[in-house]
C-alpha cells in the first residue's frame, strides 16, 4: 500500500498543484516516505515544491521530548536552511508570523486514534488559522493503526482542551485525514482542504487491523509509542495520565501496563472478572511486576496488568481497553476503597479540573468509578449511546473501506 506521502512523491501530477507557492511541512520521526527517507528530505527532493518553512507538533519535529508537558523550542533546520516552527512550545496555536511563511502547509502526521493525541487538535487549529487566512491544507494521510472501533464517552460540552479537540468519543475510528473532513464540516470552515489519500489501505485486514502489518515498519511518533500493541491499548491506558497508577513510562512497554507498588493486582484482575467479564474479551491481561527509570514511582517496585493484544487471542471486534481501563479503576475503588486513585495538577494546563475528566471529556468515568453503586451496566448504557451517536456521525466522512 502507499501512504499519501508515497503518492505525492511519485506522482507529479499530485505535486503540480504546489508550483509557485510557499509550501510547508508538519512532521515528526514518523514522517517518512516507503523507504524510510524523512518526508522533508524527500519534499526537498522533488521538483516543483519550493520548501518554506517545517512546524513540529508536541514532542516536537525531532521527537526528543520524551514527557508530556514538555516545550519544544522553534529553530532554523541546518539542512534545508529553513526555520521550523514549534505548535508545543511558547504557542499551541499558529501565530501570525508563522502563517506567513507559507501558502500551503502538508500535514504528514502518524496519528494513533485515539481523542486525547494532541495532534488531531493542533490539525484542528491549524484549519481554524487556515480558514481566517486564506492558506490551503493538504494531509498527507497515514493509517489509523487502532481501525475503525469506536469505543468510550463523547466529550462533552464545554470540556474542549488540548486533548479534547471535539466532540467525539475517546477511539473515533477516524484517519487524519477524515477527522480533517469532519472538523471542517462541524466547525463550518471555509477553507482550502485537501486529503492526498492513502492507496490500498483496509482497515478491517487482519492481521494489523488498521496498520499494515508486515508491510510497513513502526516509527514512534511520539516516544512513549513504541510499537502497534501500544496503539491498540492507548484509548485505554492513557487514562492512567490522570492517575497516580503508574502507566509504564520509565519501562520498555509503556501504556501497555499499569500499576503501583501498593496495589494487590492479583485481586484486582479477580475483581474485573467477576463485575464484567464481557468487557475482558479479545486481549489477554498477564500480571507483571515492573521499576519505573523514571516518572510515577520511580525506582519502586510496582505490581501490575499488563495489556496483551500481540498473540493469537486478539480479537481486534471485541478488544475494548476503555472499558478494560475503567474496570481496573473500579476494581481498585472497591477493594481500596480510600486509594488516593485521582491526580490533581492542571493536565495540559486545563485548570481547576481533575485530569482524569479532562481526558475523559467530563466527569462521568470519575463519578461512575466512584459511585459504590454503580455498575457496569450503568456505564454500559450510557457508553453505547454515545458510540451509536458517533458510528452515525462519522459515516460521511470515511474514505476507505467499508461505510
Amino acid at each position: 500500500m502507499k501512504f499519501g506521502i508515497d503518492r505525492l512523491v511519485a506522482d507529479s501530477s499530485l505535486r503540480a498543484p504546489l508550483a509557485g507557492r510557499r509550501v510547508a511541512l508538519l512532521a515528526h520521526p514518523a514522517s517518512v516516505t516507503q523507504d524510510l527517507t524523512h518526508s522533508l528530505d524527500a519534499l526537498a527532493a522533488c521538483g516543483g515544491i519550493t520548501l518554506s518553512a517545517a512546524f513540529g507538533p508536541q514532542h516536537g519535529l525531532r521527537g526528543d521530548k520524551q514527557d508530556n508537558m514538555v516545550e519544544s523550542p522553534d529553530f532554523n533546520d541546518p539542512v534545508h536552511r529553513i526555520p521550523v516552527f514549534s505548535l508545543y512550545g511558547e504557542v499551541r496555536k499558529p501565530t501570525e508570523a508563522m502563517m506567513d511563511a507559507f501558502d500551503v502547509i502538508l500535514i504528514d502526521l502518524q496519528d494513533l486514534g485515539c481523542r486525547i493525541y494532541t495532534f488531531i487538535t493542533t490539525l484542528r487549529y491549524l484549519l481554524e488559522a487556515a480558514a481566517k487566512r486564506k492558506k490551503a491544507i493538504w494531509v498527507l494521510d497515514r493509517p489509523n493503526p487502532a481501525g475503525r472501533p469506536i469505543e468510550g464517552l463523547t466529550l462533552r460540552t464545554g470540556w474542549e482542551s488540548f486533548v479534547g479537540a471535539g466532540a467525539m468519543p475517546m477511539r473515533h475510528g477516524l484517519t487524519l485525514g477524515e477527522l480533517g473532513l469532519w472538523f471542517v464540516s462541524t466547525r463550518k470552515l471555509d477553507v482550502d482542504y485537501r486529503i492526498v489519500e492513502m492507496e490500498g489501505w483496509q482497515p478491517d485486514a487482519a492481521p494489523g487491523y488498521g496498520w499494515p502489518l508486515g508491510e510497513r515498519p513502526w516509527i514512534n511518533p511520539s516516544p512513549n509509542a513504541p510499537n502497534l500493541w501500544m496503539a491498540r491499548a492507548y484509548a485505554g491506558t492513557v487514562m492512567l495520565e490522570g492517575t497516580t497508577l503508574s502507566e509504564g513510562r520509565g519501562t520498555t512497554r509503556p501504556l501497555e501496563l499499569f500499576g503501583a507498588p501498593d496495589i494487590d493486582v492479583r485481586a484486582v484482575m479477580a475483581d474485573m472478572e467477576r463485575l464484567a467479564p464481557q468487557w475482558l474479551q479479545g486481549c489477554r491481561l498477564r500480571e507483571c511486576w515492573f521499576e519505573p527509570t523514571f516518572h510515577k514511582h520511580v525506582g519502586k517496585l510496582c505490581h501490575g496488568v499488563q495489556v496483551h493484544t500481540e498473540g493469537p487471542y486478539y480479537a481486534h471486534d471485541q478488544f475494548k481497553p476503555w472499558r478494560i481501563q475503567a474496570l481496573a479503576f473500579k476494581a481498585i475503588r472497591r477493594l481500596h476503597p480510600g486509594y488516593p486513585l485521582w491526580r490533581d495538577f492542571p493536565y495540559e494546563y486545563a485548570f481547576g479540573k481533575l485530569p482524569i475528566d479532562v481526558i475523559n471529556g467530563g466527569p462521568l468515568l470519575r463519578e461512575w468509578v466512584d459511585t459504590g453503586s454503580a455498575t457496569p451496566q450503568d456505564l454500559e448504557t450510557l457508553t453505547r449511546h454515545d458510540e451509536q451517536a458517533w458510528l452515525d456521525e462519522r459515516r460521511p466522512y470515511l474514505r476507505y473501506g467499508t461505510r
